[in-house]
């Protein structure tokens, strides 16, 4: 922006005006610092961008580790009951492909004990003018096989049911002691913490003036497994089925449940999906910055980033892999995902001629499909696009983690920049404001100067006069003058 005055302006006093001259000298460099600034937005934008691009691809890495792991959804086993009223049940990777008949006839029950109703649970339960007594309980066990708890029972300390219940409470047997209390009275209910046989209770003796009823339940569950009997103190068995898990939910002697194990589809078929989800997202986001847009003829903040068309293409190109024979389970597209004009992947639901579905393939050779995810010589599908992406979403080394870092690199460098160029234009600044306030001073006094010596003159030569009204004598603001 070129500086200019009008000299007669000048002349009359008006002076300048000093902050629109010095911004005017300075306008060169605040529009570099603008243009810095403006490359610092561009690269926050990027960096924004590459960071959301960068999370979904962690994403996915997450969800091709869960494909190639032996342990993980595609070698998981489902265990069915067809009465899940009766039993439930859960596989392990180890558990067989088969189908049993099972018939529940007990559940394991907690063992109970309650006594007969006193007036109420804070009054001695001694009696005959009795200070001391005797109860023994046995916990567990059936036929005095368990363990019997001596328990010496003291006037003033133990005696009363509230007390004798917390005396219980606090010994850590594996019982619980309650007062309960009805019309009748106050009765004291024990109940063990353990099902089956170590659950069960007896009272072995006792002098003192409590009744106590016949015991009941601490029994064992018993059940038959394809005609062969079986009994467990829980009611949730693991053993009776290699790697499966049952879950005994009522007892019906009449009735016969099956029991179907086999691969788990829905893990697989969870598995799967999360995988082509995320990888659609990881395509579609490099894709946005690659389409462009018609009202600017431009690409995204990203279009020209290296890191960026180099990840879209080993994506792409792990995404293609496959292998030989298996079944012809060989691919994507032969397990039913198919791929789409931009790079992102469908499943496809409905079987054709052409194009099986996920699954009906699912359901017809679940061990092809995983050995195409992962196999014991480790070039299975999910095995390969794992090594490529764990060196991918490296965080020091991964692609987009150096483009991220070097974009932050030329952040932290255009910071420095911008810093010291402000700083430099804060200094000069300061300086040139001084230096035209000064000749803005001097322009302003200028008529008055010139009043006074054209009026001496004029004395030293007695013909010379000055008309006061055509000089401004009153110096005015400084105002702009170009």
């Amino acid at each position: 922006m070129a500086v200019s005055f009008n000299a007669a302006a000048l002349l009359n006093g008006n002076g300048i005006n000093v902050s629109s001259v010095v911004n005017a000298i300075l306008s060169p460099q605040s529009s570099s610092i603008s243009l810095l600034q403006n490359q610092q937005t561009d690269l926050s934008t990027q960096a924004g961008l590459l960071a959301g691009v960068n999370n979904d691809l962690t994403n996915l890495a997450a969800a091709v580790l869960s494909l190639a792991s032996i342990s993980g959804p595609l070698t998981a086993q489902s265990a069915t009951s067809s009465q899940p009223d009766i039993l439930t049940a859960s596989a392990q990777t180890t558990a067989p492909v088969g189908t049993h008949q099972i018939v529940v006839s007990n559940l394991a029950t907690i063992g109970t004990l309650y006594t007969n109703p006193l007036a109420d649970g804070n009054t001695s339960f001694l009696t005959g003018g009795a200070t001391t007594g005797d109860i023994k309980l046995q916990v567990g066990g059936a036929n005095g096989s368990g363990t019997t708890q001596d328990i010496a029972i003291t006037a003033g300390s133990n005696d009363t049911l509230s007390a004798f219940a917390s005396y219980i409470n606090a010994q850590n047997w594996g019982v619980i002691a309650n007062v309960v209390t009805d019309a009748n009275g106050s009765r004291l209910a024990l109940s063990s913490q353990l099902t089956g046989t170590p659950g069960a209770l007896a009272i072995t003796n006792n002098n003192t003036g409590l009744t106590f009823n016949p015991p009941a339940g601490g029994t064992n569950a018993s059940l038959t497994i394809d005609g062969v009997p079986f009994s467990s103190s829980s009611n949730t068995l693991t053993g009776a089925i290699a790697g499966v898990t049952l879950n005994l939910a009522s007892a019906s002697p009449t009735t016969q449940v099956q029991l179907t194990g086999g691969p788990d589809t829905v893990q697989a078929t969870n598995a799967i999906n999360s995988f082509v989800t995320a990888y659609n997202a990881v395509i579609g986001a490099i894709n946005t910055q690659f389409a462009v847009d018609p009202t600017t003829n431009s690409e995204g903040p990203l279009g020209s980033d290296i890191a960026l068309r180099t990840l879209q293409s080993s994506l792409l190109n792990d995404a293609t892999y496959s292998i030989t024979g298996n079944a012809g389970v060989v691919n994507l597209a032969s397990l039913g995902i198919d791929f789409n004009n931009d790079g992102t992947l469908t499943v496809n639901q409905v079987a054709t001629d052409t194009h099986p579905s996920l699954a009906n393939v699912l359901a017809t050779n679940p061990g092809a499909v995983q050995s195409f995810f992962q196999n014991a010589s480790g070039t299975g599908f999910a095995s390969n696009f794992n090594n490529d992406l764990f060196n991918l979403s490296d965080v020091t080394d991964g692609i987009l983690n150096v483009d991220i870092a070097g974009n932050k690199t030329q952040q932290q460098a255009l910071t420095t920049q911008i810093n010291n160029l402000q700083d430099r234009l804060t200094a000069e600044q300061q300086q040139l404001t001084l230096q035209y306030a000064q000749v803005n001073a001097t322009l302003e006094a200028f008529p008055s100067l010139l009043l006074e010596v054209t009026s001496e003159i004029g004395a030293l030569n007695g013909n010379f006069s000055v008309n006061p009204s055509t000089v401004n004598t009153t110096p005015n603001t400084g105002t702009p003058t170009g």
